[in-house]
């Protein structure tokens, strides 16, 4: 399908784009309490350090910067708030309400081997391509 092979960088940009952007918004939601949600105590375990990982790396996978490493701590967030909060009620996803940890789990751990695609802060550029030869 060589059609859908064409455009593959720019779907896996605009798939990390629209998965950081909402796993930074439900952070943001929860740390400023904002569209809809209350704001969690300052400095509260987990809850506000769960939000300030999906603002923080939700942002930076967003831009593209850091994009693998921010993917996978914000895929190891949702499972560790998978099976702490979610698991303990129930075995599956539809019982127990983990739905998007579920899927945020494994949409950013998808980004972290995939990369940014096309559009990101940390697109090779012909000076950086230039520079990273002349290093090698």
């Amino acid at each position: 399908m060589k059609v859908l092979e064409r455009y593959q960088s720019e779907v896996v940009a605009v798939f990390r784009i629209v998965v950081g952007f909402l796993f930074a918004t439900h952070g943001a939601a929860a740390l400023f309490g904002v569209l809809g949600t209350r704001q969690v105590p300052a400095f509260a375990w987990p809850s506000w350090w769960a939000s300030a990982i999906q603002f923080a790396a939700g942002a930076l996978v967003m831009i593209g910067l850091a994009t693998r490493y921010a993917a996978l701590l914000c895929s190891g967030s949702m499972a560790y708030a998978y099976f702490t909060v979610h698991q303990v009620d129930a075995l599956l996803p539809v019982q127990n309400g983990g739905e998007k940890a579920a899927l945020f789990c494994f949409a950013f751990l998808l980004i972290a081997f995939l990369g940014n695609g096309t559009w990101s802060v940390e697109r090779p550029t012909p000076v950086r391509e230039k520079l990273a030869a002349a290093t090698e």
